[in-house]
């Protein structure tokens, strides 16, 4: 049961900056790289060959496609990769203005059924009618031509967030297993794919697919992890880009170690929803006011870590509240679960899911390859310490340490800044209340990218605004501006509203 529940810590370190599927079903450095040149690749681009997506990707109507493209894009004519891609084409060619590109987040996260996934949630006609929704594996993700650090079923079932720090030895100890995955990851049979699997490598894929389609410009539509790749293309391309809407938004570094000890504090932010949640379901025993529920958590986290319930030990439980705080649908199954925990009633036992290998794999590429992450155990012990306190829930596992400290020396270039040079195209949408990519985070890229930029935020919690979210003074905004081109004239705050059906 300790594997299974473990889970939960590669579910939220996998999945902390990807949208959740389930929310359908439920309501930077100072280096700088300058943008990219205007001028075309210097190789003709490849022409996509539209069919049937493959077993594990069909769906109503999408269709696939594979790109190749440049292992290193500063050596156009060298080493070649695949991309797969897939297409919703819009039904109404008097209508279609363009592509839309989209990303779910990540990294790790396949965005291959993306398109139909966003039709099936509520993407509005109007907006399917205006776009061929594109969807795309990154490289080195799943259909794509993939990455592996040779994780065994234990080292899968472990997840990428380390486990909570109590004590500077936590952290020491914690240093080996880090050092272990990193040269796993450096000594595997894809290694030489590393230097290259970066945000700013896919970034420069979405413009070979942009030429591959034929199209002047690309419009784009990217949440969670998504967001920073969106920024980054349209920071390299900023005249190749159309309509940008970034959707619950890392800051400008990406995800860097700020944005890892961030989590932390999303926690913290989004807590409160489910404490109110919880003491207005007395039924569930945790507590008949928010500040009780509080209570029982931290109480149910000493206990776990002195003691596991079936195998379910602190870090887990830490963990698996945090997914569960992703979407209000999740609420009733979170407070189910502690219920379960507080009366020792059997607990669910999940699936290992399938690609968790690569899911990991790629996911440690990206997030190790974007940037400099700090090379001492010094400091990763300072940093639990501080959020230990700051932020108790789950600061001790976000700070400490983890692979990217010992990660190949290998960069391909610096990360990309962000910054306010290219037109004033960008819609940002934000959750006030996000766990994954904390409104503070939105805040720090809205200024990175000053007047390109628009800010909507919406007074409701959870990770992932549009269309999946309830608010529709923010889905509106987004829906008007891939439509019409109008965003708002300035940053937006849209108030709560209920959701449908909530009690």
């Amino acid at each position: 049961m300790r594997r299974s529940l473990s889970l939960a810590l590669a579910s939220a370190a996998l999945a902390v900056t990807a949208l959740p599927a389930s929310a359908s079903a439920s309501a930077s450095a100072t280096t700088t790289t300058g943008p990219a040149p205007a001028s075309a690749p210097t190789s003709a681009p490849d022409t996509l060959h539209w069919g049937p997506c493959p077993e594990g990707a069909a769906a109503p109507r999408l269709q696939c496609a594979t790109l190749d493209v440049p292992l290193d894009h500063r050596d156009p004519d060298g080493r070649r990769i695949e991309v797969a891609v897939s297409r919703l084409a819009s039904e109404k060619p008097s209508k279609r203005r363009g592509v839309l590109l989209t990303n779910p987040g990540g990294p790790g996260a396949s965005g291959l059924t993306y398109p139909a996934l966003l039709a099936v949630s509520g993407l509005p006609q109007e907006v399917l009618d205006s776009y061929d929704v594109i969807g795309f594996d990154p490289r080195g993700v799943g259909r794509s031509t993939p990455v592996t650090c040779d994780l065994t079923q234990e080292q899968q079932w472990r997840g990428n967030f380390p486990p909570y720090a109590h004590t500077a030895a936590d952290v020491a100890r914690e240093a080996g297993y880090a050092r272990k995955i990193a040269g796993q990851c450096g000594n595997a049979r894809t290694a030489w794919m590393l230097p290259h699997t970066t945000t700013a490598d896919t970034a420069r894929d979405m413009d070979r697919l942009r030429a591959a389609l034929g199209e002047p410009k690309l419009s784009y539509l990217g949440g969670s992890y998504g967001s920073y790749l969106g920024a980054v293309y349209t920071t390299l391309f900023p005249h190749r880009s159309d309509r940008i809407v970034l959707d619950s938004n890392l800051g400008p570094g990406g995800y860097d170690v700020t944005a890892m000890r961030s989590f932390a504090r999303g926690m913290e932010d989004r807590f409160p929803d489910f404490a109110a949640f919880a003491a207005g379901h007395p039924e569930y025993g945790l507590g008949t006011t928010p500040r009780q529920v509080t209570a029982t958590f931290h109480e149910l986290a000493r206990r776990l870590d002195a003691e596991p319930v079936q195998g379910v030990d602190g870090t887990a439980f830490r963990a698996y509240t945090f997914e569960k705080l992703y979407a209000d649908g999740l609420l009733p199954e979170l407070a189910g679960f502690w219920q379960a925990l507080r009366t020792s009633a059997e607990l669910p036992l999940p699936e290992l899911p399938a690609g968790a290998e690569n899911l990991m794999a790629s996911r440690f590429a990206v997030v190790c390859g974007d940037s400099r992450w700090p090379g001492t155990v010094r400091e990763y012990q300072r940093n639990t310490a501080v959020d230990r306190l700051r932020y108790p829930m789950l600061g001790g596992s976000t700070a400490s340490i983890n692979p990217c400290a010992f990660w190949p020396e290998e960069r391909t270039g610096p990360p990309v800044r962000i910054t306010g040079r290219g037109p004033s195209n960008v819609l940002m949408l934000q959750n006030e209340r996000d766990p994954g990519t904390p409104l503070a985070g939105a805040r720090e890229l809205r200024r990175a990218f000053g007047g390109r930029a628009v800010l909507v935020t919406a007074d409701q919690g959870g990770h992932g605004v549009y269309p999946y979210g309830a608010n529709t003074c923010a889905n509106d905004a987004a829906t008007t501006f891939l439509t019409t081109g109008e965003r708002p004239a300035r940053d937006l705050a849209c108030p709560a509203e209920a959701a449908a059906g909530s009690n």
